[in-house]
């Protein structure tokens, strides 16, 4: 998949009286410009680590003619998010940028000398008159006009923002490829386009896992690469118990194959996403250029796991930003096709740039039944009860939180792992022989357990018919419980798989006033684990998409949404959202 990312489009934007006016604030206002695109380059970085590119508008903007040139270099230098920085009056319909496909914030100077919030107020009301929301950022002190500082609110405002809208452009014109069909009948690999099309502006591509069956057979990939990843698989993969009955367990050959074909699995899924030029000089030109898919899914169950091994290990290895061609940047692979939870993957991805845990929101273990069960009497952030989350056989192998920052278990972005870091993980892993039950065509299943203390977000995207996408997050972080605990409490299931124990925030209100009433109101059977209390960018990043969030326990004050949502009801934030959304329908 082609990098070509978008960039950050900077609009200086003036009061256009000559004869002193203009002409006094010119450097006030190109400066602050100037000083926004270097504040957002050093602080934002796309998903190969550079850092993210601004744009600034070649002269300041004092009316129509000069704001059509701008959009005519944004166009060309490919543009994907525009922010207007004023510190005075300007005529607001004439200055604005009036490309409705792409987010728009305006950061109005709060000064005395010039009124900079008046020209905020005026054109963010022409952007609610135009159906075109747009997010205002004012600082809340009052600056000296001479002042070269980005307040520390206005700072946070501007990368929340840009942060979201970043993601929204990155998804434009990218694809999810569905690897197979349907899984077991789950709504979320019901793959919508219509949802992908007019919310995302994604396409959506298919193969049938057929596919996998051709390449695999006709030696589509690329043999050397292979060999060298089964070498590091043999090296570095550790093979834990087989938990199967005797009577189902298999040969260590047949595992040897099972090996073999897990491994080429990985590499086909990998070159139908992305391409891999090295097939064109085998002679296979077509199939070097890929889907050009950011994000895609796996069928698996259970036509293909009935008579091949299942997806775990490829989803693990390539869902982590790590394998057998070094440390780099994770790709987005759902289990079970479920394409609502990639979608959410991909959300918690472009935000963060770190690996994501797929999980199955598996199972509410209140503080009396762990105590019943296990004799244990749950504390601290764990005192209200857990959600047990624990993916049916795969999960990026960052979420072991083997990853260190500030000396604490983190997950980073690829650029940020050292060799140690990867290598941690790894150790602390094993590829446990998959249940014959569950997966009658063998394959090895991701075994760790994730470490306690991270702060995390579990984000979910549902579809409503007549209402369309919904999202619902919840913040909060992984616990650590006594070894036997665990072992007890993962025995009940399939303890082959990945497991993270995870405690929400509480609020008292709403589906925060327990643990089981988050799980209770969860919309599906799979939740997208992010490290970071990100939920603030998230419900950013939902109403630039004009997707309502239904459950949330983010802070009011870390609520950052276009200021014509406001004009939807103040007092009730979650209805107002609701009918914003309504109102200005899908992005595209």
């Amino acid at each position: 998949m082609a990098a070509n990312y978008p960039k950050i489009g900077i609009r200086p934007t003036i009061d256009g009286r000559r004869r002193g006016v203009r002409e006094s604030l010119e450097t006030q206002t190109m400066g602050m410009a100037e000083r926004v695109a270097v504040f957002l380059q050093q602080n934002l970085f796309y998903p190969d680590g550079s850092q993210v590119e601004c744009v600034i508008a070649d002269t300041t903007i004092g009316g129509v003619k000069e704001a059509a040139a701008a959009a005519r270099k944004f166009s060309a230098a490919g543009v994907g998010v525009s922010i207007t920085v004023t510190p005075c009056w300007c005529y607001g319909s004439e200055t604005m940028d009036m490309d409705a496909g792409i987010p728009h914030a305006v950061w109005g100077f709060n000064g005395t000398e010039r009124p900079g919030a008046v020209y905020l107020a005026a054109v963010l009301s022409a952007y609610a008159q135009k159906g075109i929301p747009a997010f205002g950022i004012y600082g809340e002190d009052v600056q000296e006009s001479g002042s070269e500082e980005i307040p520390a609110d206005v700072q946070a405002k501007l990368l929340q923002f840009a942060k979201s809208a970043l993601a929204v452009a990155l998804m434009k014109g990218k694809s999810y490829l569905s690897m197979g069909s349907v899984s077991m009948g789950i709504a979320g690999s019901i793959v919508n386009e219509q949802f992908f099309q007019e919310y995302l502006g994604m396409r959506n591509e298919y193969v049938d896992m057929s596919e996998f069956v051709r390449r695999l057979e006709e030696g589509i990939y690329d043999k050397a690469e292979f060999e060298r990843a089964l070498a590091w698989v043999k090296e570095n993969c550790k093979v834990g118990a087989d938990n199967n009955p005797p009577h189902l367990q298999i040969s260590d050959q047949a595992k040897e194959e099972q090996w073999e074909t897990c491994v080429k699995m990985t590499l086909i899924a990998r070159d139908l996403m992305i391409g891999n030029p090295g097939l064109a000089a085998l002679g296979f030109e077509e199939e070097a250029n890929g889907h050009n898919a950011i994000a895609g899914g796996f069928q698996g169950q259970r036509h293909w796991t009935d008579h091949f091994p299942n997806g775990d290990f490829m989803e693990t290895i390539l869902n982590s930003s790590f394998d057998w061609n070094g440390i780099r940047a994770p790709y987005i692979v759902a289990t079970e096709n479920d394409s609502l939870n990639g979608v959410t993957m991909l959300f918690n991805y472009l935000l963060t740039n770190t690996a994501q845990i797929f999980a199955d929101v598996r199972t509410f273990w209140s503080p009396a039944a762990v105590e019943r069960v296990t004799g244990h009497k749950l504390q601290d952030e764990a005192a209200g009860g857990l959600l047990h989350l624990i993916n049916s056989g795969s999960a990026a192998l960052d979420g072991t939180g083997e990853q260190n920052a500030d000396g604490k278990p983190a997950i980073k972005p690829f650029w940020e792992i050292s060799g140690a870091e990867a290598d941690a993980c790894l150790a602390q892993t094993q590829f446990r022989p998959a249940s014959q039950e569950y997966f009658r065509g063998g394959g090895f299943s991701t075994d760790y357990l994730t470490k306690g203390g991270m702060p995390v977000t579990m984000a979910r995207l549902n579809l409503v018919k007549g209402l369309g996408p919904v999202l619902q997050l919840v913040e909060g972080h992984t616990v650590d419980l006594p070894e036997e605990v665990h072992k007890t409490l993962d025995e009940r299931t399939d303890p082959t798989w990945p497991t993270t124990w995870f405690a929400p925030k509480l609020t008292g209100k709403g589906s925060f006033q327990s643990v089981y009433d988050v799980m209770n109101n969860w919309g599906a059977n799979h939740g997208a684990i992010s490290y970071g209390h990100i939920g603030a960018d998230l419900i950013t990043l939902a109403s630039i998409l004009r997707i309502p969030v239904s459950m949330h326990n983010v802070e009011e004050s870390r609520i950052f949404r276009p200021r014509v949502w406001s004009l939807f009801g103040t007092e009730e934030l979650e209805g107002a959202d609701y009918r914003a959304c309504r109102n200005f329908g899908p992005l595209y």
